[in-house]
């Protein structure tokens, strides 16, 4: 299920620069440079606002990856059983989808801000849980 991580990586950069509304602002040769061609285009505010916030929400799933593929190696090598691991993967994986909707949509009603980070912190609750009980079987 690894790999399914690395999809939800990516979606948000299909969305804002590969298939979406800023798709002429990309440039795959730089990708780096596409928030700050961002900032200059000729876009609705709202729109823009939502295609760099798909981008960090992008980002941010990168930057977790590695806490989750770690917590999964961990389980695996514990021998826990699959249902344990297939629970809290797939505990993550949804919390991971709720985040990024959170981040690019749901960022424009300032009541569900707050959200975020709690989407967030039960997502890296599921690997922590992972390590915790990879570890005690380990014991």
């Amino acid at each position: 299920m690894e790999y399914r991580q690395l999809e939800l990586a990516l979606l948000p950069r299909v969305y804002s620069g590969l298939t979406g509304p800023g798709k002429k602002y990309f440039d795959p040769n730089n990708p780096r440079s596409f928030t700050s061609k961002l900032e200059r285009a000729e876009l609705d505010k709202k729109l823009k606002d939502r295609l760099q916030r798909a981008e960090a929400a992008g980002a941010n799933a990168f930057e977790t990856l590695g806490v989750y593929a770690a917590a999964v190696t961990a389980g695996n090598a514990a021998g826990l059983p699959a249902e344990t691991l297939n629970n809290l993967t797939l505990g993550y994986l949804a919390s991971r989808v709720l985040y990024t909707w959170i981040y690019i949509w749901g960022q424009e009603n300032r009541k569900i801000i707050p959200l975020r980070t709690i989407v967030w912190g039960v997502a890296m609750s599921c690997c922590m849980a992972l390590f915790s009980i990879a570890g005690v079987r380990g014991l």
